[in-house]
C-alpha cells in the first residue's frame, strides 16, 4: 500500500476542546490582495464534524439581524486559535433548530462549570 499520500496532522495547541452549543471566539487568517491579516468570529458552535484531515466546525451569529454561519476546517493553517467563551448546555450534536428562532428564544443555558 502506499502512503506517501497521506498528510501528518499535527495538533494545533490554540485550539481549546469545544463542542455543540458553546460559545466560541475564533481567530482565522484571512488574505485581501496581497496582505493577511486576522479576522475573528464570535459564534455559537452548532455542528462538530470529526473525521480526520476533514475535520470541521460551523459556527453561528447574529450579525445586523440577519444569521451568519461559517464553517471552519480545524486542520487549516488558516485557522489561528479557538477560544471557547462560554459552555453551552445542549442536548443534541446538531443544532440546526436554532436557525428558525430569533432573540431570547435562541439562547443556550450555559453549562454549570465545576
Amino acid at each position: 500500500m502506499d502512503v506517501s499520500h497521506l498528510v501528518e496532522l499535527r495538533e494545533n495547541p490554540n485550539i481549546e476542546p469545544f463542542g455543540p452549543g458553546d460559545t466560541v471566539r475564533v481567530s482565522a487568517k484571512v488574505v485581501e490582495g496581497e496582505r493577511e491579516r486576522i479576522q475573528e468570529f464570535e459564534g455559537v458552535v452548532i455542528r462538530k464534524n470529526e473525521g480526520g484531515a476533514g475535520a470541521n466546525f460551523t459556527v453561528r451569529r447574529i450579525a445586523h439581524g440577519v444569521g451568519v454561519e461559517r464553517t471552519f476546517n480545524i486542520h487549516s493553517p488558516r485557522l489561528e486559535r479557538v477560544k471557547v467563551v462560554r459552555q453551552g448546555k445542549v442536548r443534541r450534536a446538531r443544532l440546526y433548530y436554532l436557525r428558525g428562532l430569533t432573540g431570547k428564544a435562541a439562547r443556550i443555558k450555559e453549562k454549570s462549570r465545576v
